[in-house]
């Protein structure tokens, strides 16, 4: 595919030595930070965000590396970078909500708008052979089915990799369940690849897993899993206040809720980019729609970029309701 001759290249920086961003005047873009996060879906949505403003509205947009708790922090104490395209508002929750209420962050949008899931799985095949496991709690009787790859005589659960929330809340679970009094150990997957790889190697060879994994997902989609029930229905105060914080001394069982996905911006950009706020506001897509463009980045190794650029030649139907004519007519003469 043709792809644009950018005027800038996606600076890897982090984000302790971003300089203060700056604004233009009424009616212009001028330059904009956003976080490239650390997962397909929202790094995808960033070098969508860049291409469009960029060429639709004549920005200069530098996108920078980012992972939920990092990024958030540094937009909540030092404002910087400007937008969060694919925050998970569950790991924050009480905190965005304070940041919102005090004027130091903006919701721009309901980025997924079916919102995310999250929660255990386990694969398909095992799910068919064993229809008695539905619950976390029937999985946890059978640690032989989902054996740790680093002590086969323990069962495994599979965390998430460091740095994300979802870490927090897994080891969390992990405890609320005993699961270690079960014959399980919380195993660390180390990265999203490591995590993924997992998933891809138990299916290799037909062998059991069981962890935390979310919708929508290039890995679900190659990978059928089955969410398994948490047994309990989601108490949200709980969730706030313990199960999805690092302190939670005595967590609960409790079912993970499903998602809000935002785009998050810092209220100084909201107040001097309105001409990027009015294109953040109407910018979201469906559940499907992302587990298609992330199956074929999936399965064409494509970076982010690439992916980016896929969408936005394959699902003009999508984007185009984002933007004026004109604004599509200059992306898409870029393209």
């Amino acid at each position: 595919m043709n792809k644009l001759k950018l005027a800038s290249l996606a600076l890897a920086l982090p984000l302790t030595v971003l300089a203060a961003p700056a604004f233009a005047a009424d009616g212009e873009c001028g330059s904009v930070t956003e976080a490239e996060m650390n997962w397909a879906s929202a790094g995808v949505a960033a070098w969508v965000d860049k291409i469009i403003l960029e060429n639709g509205y004549g920005c200069d947009v530098t996108l920078v590396t980012g992972d939920t708790m990092p990024t958030f922090t540094s937009m909540n104490e030092k404002g910087e970078p400007d937008i969060a395209p694919e925050l998970w508002v569950n790991a924050v929750k009480i905190a965005l909500d304070k940041a919102v209420e005090e004027d130091r962050m903006v919701i721009a949008a309901d980025l997924l708008k079916d919102g995310g899931v999250e929660g255990w799985w386990i694969p398909e095949y095992v799910a068919k052979a064993h229809p008695e496991i539905k619950t976390v709690d029937d999985a946890l009787k059978h640690p032989e089915l989902f054996p740790d790859p680093e002590d086969p005589s323990m069962g495994g659960v599979y965390n998430c990799p460091s740095g994300w929330n979802c870490q927090i809340s897994t080891a969390n679970r992990f405890k609320a369940h005993k699961a270690a009094e079960k014959g399980f150990n919380l195993v660390d997957t180390g990265s999203a690849a490591g995590l993924d790889g997992s998933i891809a190697n138990a299916y290799e060879r037909k062998e059991g897993w069981l962890g935390y994994y979310w919708a929508p997902t290039a890995i679900l989609g190659k990978y059928p899993m089955v969410k398994l029930e948490a047994g309990v229905p989601n108490d949200k105060e709980a969730w706030d206040k313990c199960n999805s914080q690092p302190d939670c001394a005595d967590p609960k069982p409790n079912a993970y809720p499903i998602s809000d996905v935002y785009t998050i911006v810092t209220k100084e950009f909201s107040e001097k980019n309105a001409v990027a706020m009015d294109y953040l506001k109407t910018r979201n897509w469906s559940n499907k729609v992302v587990g298609e463009f992330l199956a074929w980045q999936s399965d064409n190794q494509g970076t982010n970029e690439d992916t980016a650029y896929y969408f936005l030649e394959h699902y003009p139907d999508v984007w185009k309701k984002w933007v004026s004519p004109e604004v599509a007519k200059k992306v898409e003469d870029a393209l």
